[in-house]
């Protein structure tokens, strides 16, 4: 069996249905229950809903063989798994944001409100910039309008919320996607059963990328 974690939502949903197009059905997946692990013993499949930060950590320990990670969440966190490629799936960029008016002066430290503060961090030293994170869970856009912080570090789809908030993008540090990733341990013992999973999978990807 290889054990798979599934991000909950509709990136999850969109992934499940990959699989399944692939040949790794699994119907009672899409039953009503609070059943929280679902297997075909046929398809030789057992896929368990996860919170989507929490899907690295699955991965790493070894609960799970594979999973579904944003590439922005194995930035973060750099979790210790392999990376088997960009399933083309959940496109979105991580950027700066802020004020369209707001040009930075290096006579201060920048202040940056975010949910990704190693990201923010990364980036900032690559750029040679000093400045204080203000970590936040919720609501990033607000940081900036009310002066809590110049900028903000964050994922932006369509960037509707920052232009009814009177934000724009001011710089793009990555694109997101979604990844498909592997447990080192897991990929070695079930390499053949992986790879052809692996190969099925993105030969149906519009988009992705081994």
């Amino acid at each position: 069996m290889i054990n798979i974690a599934l991000p909950k939502g509709r990136l999850g949903e969109k992934v499940y249905a990959l699989f399944e197009q692939a040949g790794y059905p699994c119907p009672a997946i899409k039953e009503e229950s609070r059943k929280l692990i679902f297997e075909n013993e046929a398809a030789g499949v057992r896929y368990f809903w996860a919170k989507p930060t929490d899907v690295p950590v699955y991965v790493e320990r070894g609960a799970a063989d594979i999973g579904i990670a944003g590439k922005d969440i194995l930035l973060e966190y750099a979790p210790d798994v392999y990376e088997l490629g960009d399933l083309g799936m959940g496109k979105c960029r991580m950027c700066v944001a802020g004020p369209a008016t707001f040009r930075d002066s290096r006579d201060a430290t920048l202040r940056v409100a975010t949910k990704f503060p190693n990201i923010a961090k990364q980036y900032y030293a690559s750029v040679s910039r000093q400045i204080d994170i203000i970590k936040l869970n919720g609501s990033i856009e607000l940081a900036p309008i009310v002066g809590l912080s110049d900028v903000i570090v964050d994922i932006v789809e369509t960037g509707s919320t920052l232009r009814e908030n009177d934000l724009a993008v001011l710089e793009t540090i990555v694109p997101i996607s979604a990844r498909l990733i592997a447990n080192k341990a897991g990929y070695k013992f079930k390499y053949e059963a992986i790879r052809t999973m692996r190969e099925k999978l993105f030969a149906l990807c519009e988009g992705g990328s081994i």
